[in-house]
């Protein structure tokens, strides 16, 4: 799964970019977005991952990108090559990739998923397919020809249609055209052959007669309607026909006649491909980006996208995740866009949704792993995608890949000071390639490393971990923090359904001035109840829960063995339904077709679906809406209601929100009986907790349900731990403030004859005044009216990286100030967390200070987070600062009103 994206390689770009007034102009000309992580890793060579975080004005996006430079080699055993990946029947593209036969001395580097396919019939790609130069399947019948994405021999690739020229050649040399070869549907009219290449599940419903051959002849009678079956055995085609002609030509074949099929594959312009994928739409035509507003796919969507340079050498297989709080997804004239932007001079679409998925190797790694995060929670199978493969490499030592046993994010490449870091050392060869050799290791600056590869943090400041062997030798830098202040569990509860289910958590541990570091399970002792739970590491630097009884509630309480820090977390196994909406007041429920009925037990709501008058038996809809919208308790598994139906077939709907306002619907089944019923409705995983239902609907056939009793299905947790923090030292009385060199006031106006002349100026809003500089500490009001995701984030990120490239050359500024409204709904999750790395990598990088101050607040609050002072003013009070940007310890103290 995805790993968080550094910041520190973007932040410092943006300083040195925007030090040039021209260079500031080009990227303001730029996309409308910002980019606010990046990553990038050698599989290798001529392969790179590229992994990047964006902020749209509206969307965030997570993109992956694999880079494939074809120019090394010609395609053969000395070259990197794209190639057709699948064929076996809808599978995950990692099932896939496993079985792949690359061929004698070369592997597996990467893939993506490829081609749309027959979703809810075969399964199949819907688009051509080759391998070896060699037809798989052709197009679905009806088009000549379907837009594809090909590599020819040397490696090249290009955007091109591809077709089918085939023919069935019947007893007495007559001749008739092939309309399909192992195509997702058959034709309408005339001849389809499917053989052991089939790429689909089952194969396609003939819809007419159908015989088997075998080595050029009938093999068996005619049969007249054949069953759905699985794909041919190799050796045997089945030929099916469809429509009068063909369908009597086919009849009056007898066991032992002659029948030859031919099927070969046609483009448009061009030689045929070696290996090709079907698509859809053009996304960028001779450099050209196209514009799809308007059609009926250009919605926001995760999205699979191969783009290619002019002369084809180099070929981007890109993922973008969507239907994400974390990622919204793009608009195909969105993706077109960003393709363009990467350089591609064509680019085509291929099949995205919960298809999307992008498996990357890394450096002395087996097999290649999953990069992005599909949307419907796990890798969908389809298919067929596109594999990417190189020589294997020698095998001879060359290096190693040091890693942190728990992966390669921020809060493992830290570890606070008496604590350990488990860390991994791969070989791999001058190819990248897997390369055994067990090493010794060694470390220099904060820490050591035992015979076991197990780092022990010694003094705060930066260290390097050495893995070695023989004159070889793999690095990795690590910070060292201080010691665990504080201890928090990345969830505060852990509900299981069943006896046998697991879940996972880590430990994240923070040093005094809020840095955080993951902990490992030989850091922590752990108090539990042994009867009910097991917990154990899950080799990966957390834990696994899992419960020995069917039902039962506990906690589970971790304290850091180095400083006796310690946190709590509840657990809870079984289910309970827990009420969501008795629906007693369903009178007050609004919406088209919606109004009060009896119910199961007391009062229900009734959606009476009108039929249109264009189609009296097709229906539309009718659905209400609470006064409020409800929350769903936030372990909750699964939705139930109870549906009294009348047999008409149409649909229950259960609308919900998500944590930032994001749509969901939960689909209930056609209702085909008639009295009550209780449906139960399982919640995605993906979605951002807590949810909140916001509506009830009916649709599809004209007809009228009642329902009743919303609840939840919820493991009892019992309510998450309260944590209480210490007073920040920053927060001081009027004579520790009174000790600073000047000072500033947050909090109401008051005439001027009563002003406290200590104050130097009082901000009574976030966004009286703009930005400005101050006895060394430039002040950035960020204007917190507009959401993150309409536009606020954006306007605000923007402002904020401004600030941050200028107070960094600023010799006279020591310190920089964020100044905002309280304004919990307006900023997301992601851009809050995202306003304080900045922050800190800016503390990191330049020395200087920083602080976050919010107007406003409901109560009064103060502490660290990076290093960054995070203080909330309480509204209708007067706070004062004293300050001292260049001081040696803390520059602020705060006396709370």
């Amino acid at each position: 799964m995805p790993t968080p994206r550094p910041l520190l390689p973007v932040l410092l770009a943006w300083a040195l970019a925007l030090s040039s007034p021209a260079a500031a102009a080009a990227a303001a000309a730029d996309d409308t977005g910002i980019e606010t992580a990046r990553t990038a890793r050698q599989i290798a060579p001529g392969v790179r991952l590229e992994s990047y975080d964006r902020l749209e004005s509206d969307r965030w996006l997570r993109i992956d990108e694999l880079v494939v430079d074809t120019a090394g080699g010609t395609g053969g055993a000395g070259g990197v090559r794209v190639e057709y990946l699948g064929g076996d029947g809808p599978e995950t593209v990692a099932e896939a990739a496993a079985r792949h036969r690359a061929g004698p001395g070369r592997r597996v580097l990467g893939a993506v998923n490829g081609d749309f396919f027959d979703v809810r019939g075969s399964r199949a790609p819907l688009g051509p397919g080759l391998r070896d130069g060699r037809l798989l399947h052709s197009p679905a019948p009806g088009t000549a020809s379907a837009p594809a994405v090909g590599f020819g021999p040397d490696g090249r690739g290009r955007i091109l249609r591809l077709g089918l020229a085939g023919s069935v050649t019947l007893p007495g040399g007559r001749v008739r055209p092939l309309a399909g070869f192992n195509a997702a549907r058959p034709p309408a009219e005339g001849f389809a052959a499917y053989t052991a290449d089939w790429p689909g599940a089952a194969l396609p419903d003939p819809g007419g007669p159908a015989v088997e051959l075998r080595g050029g002849r009938v093999a068996a009678a005619p049969v007249r309607e054949p069953a759905r079956r699985a794909r041919p055995a190799p050796g045997t085609t089945l030929l099916l026909a469809r429509g009068a002609t063909a369908t009597a030509e086919l009849a009056a074949l007898r066991p032992g006649d002659a029948v030859a099929v031919a099927a070969r594959p046609v483009t448009g312009a061009g030689p045929v491909p070696w290996a090709a994928v079907g698509g859809r739409e053009a996304l960028v035509v001779a450099g050209v980006p196209q514009d799809h507003d308007g059609e009926p796919n250009d919605t926001a969507a995760p999205r699979t996208a191969v783009g290619f340079s002019r002369d084809g050498r180099q070929v981007r297989l890109v993922a973008v995740d969507g239907r994400q709080r974390d990622s919204g997804g793009l608009t195909l004239t969105g993706l077109g866009r960003m393709m363009h932007r990467l350089g591609a001079y064509e680019a085509l679409n291929l099949d995205g949704g919960g298809s999307t998925t992008l498996l990357a190797g890394a450096a002395g790694a087996t097999a290649p792993v999953l990069e992005n995060t599909p949307s419907d929670g796990t890798p969908r199978p389809v298919p067929n995608g596109l594999v990417i493969t190189a020589p294997a490499g020698s095998g001879r030592l060359a290096g190693y890949r040091v890693e942190p046993l728990g992966g390669a994010g921020p809060d493992f490449g830290r570890v606070l000071r008496g604590l350990t870091r488990t860390l991994t050392a791969t070989g791999h060869d001058a190819a990248l390639g897997p390369a055994p050799g067990a090493p010794s290791w060694s470390a220099a600056g904060g820490g050591s490393v035992d015979p076991a590869g197990v780092f022990h943090a010694l003094r705060p400041g930066s260290a390097t971990a050495y893995a070695r062997r023989i004159g070889v030798e793999g690095a990795l830098p690590l910070d060292v923090l201080g010691p665990p202040a504080r201890l928090r569990p990345t969830r505060d509860r852990i509900g299981l359904a069943e006896r046998g289910e697991s879940a996972g958590f880590r430990l994240v541990g923070y040093d005094a001035q809020g840095a955080a570091a993951a902990v490992e399970p030989r850091d922590v002792t752990l108090r539990f109840d042994r009867s009910r739970w097991n917990v154990t590491g899950d080799g990966r630097g957390g834990f696994t829960v899992s419960a020995r009884t069917a039902r039962a509630t506990g906690m589970l309480r971790a304290t850091v063995n180095a400083t006796g820090a310690s946190a709590e977390l509840a657990l809870g196994v079984g289910l309970e339904a827990l009420p969501v909406a008795a629906l007693e007041d369903a009178a007050r429920w609004t919406g088209p077709g919606a109004a009060e009925a009896e119910g199961r037990s007391g009062r229900g709501l009734a959606l009476s679906v009108p039929a249109p008058a264009s189609a009296p038996l097709a229906g539309s809809a009718a659905s209400a809406a609470p006064p409020r919208p409800v929350p769903l308790p936030e372990l909750a598994r699964s939705v139930s209601l109870w549906v009294a139906g009348d047999g008409s077939g149409a649909r229950p709907d259960v609308r919900l929100a998500d944590a930032g306002g994001a749509a969901l619907t939960l689909r209930g089944p056609a209702v085909d009986w008639t009295g009550w019923r209780q449906i139960t409705l399982p919640l995605p995983p993906l979605p951002e907790r807590p949810l909140t239902l916001t509506g009830l609907s009916a649709s599809g056939a004209r007809g009228r349900l009642v329902l009743d009793a919303v609840a939840a299905e919820t493991p009892p947790t019992g309510p998450a731990p309260a944590y209480r923090t210490r007073p920040d030292p920053v927060v001081a009385g009027a004579a520790g403030v009174r000790a600073r060199p000047w000072r500033f006031a947050v909090g109401p106006a008051v005439p001027a004859s009563a002003r406290n002349p200590d104050a130097d100026f009082v901000f009574t809003g976030a966004m009286e005044r703009p930005a400005f500089t101050h006895r060394g500490v430039r002040f950035l009001p960020l204007d917190t009216g507009r959401a993150t995701l309409d536009g606020g984030g954006l306007g605000r990120m923007r402002s904020l990286r401004a600030a941050l490239a200028a107070a960094a050359r600023e010799p006279g500024t020591g310190a920089l100030a964020v100044v905002r409204q309280y304004a919990p709904r307006a900023v997301d999750r992601k851009e809050a967390a995202l306003l304080t790395r900045y922050l800190g990598e800016f503390r990191r990088t330049t020395g200087k200070r920083a602080a976050v101050i919010t107007v406003g607040a409901p109560r009064f609050t103060a502490g660290r987070s990076e290093g960054v002072l995070e203080v909330s003013a309480r509204r209708g009070v007067r706070t004062l600062f004293g300050a001292d940007a260049f001081a040696a310890g803390d520059w602020l103290s705060v006396r709370p009103g």
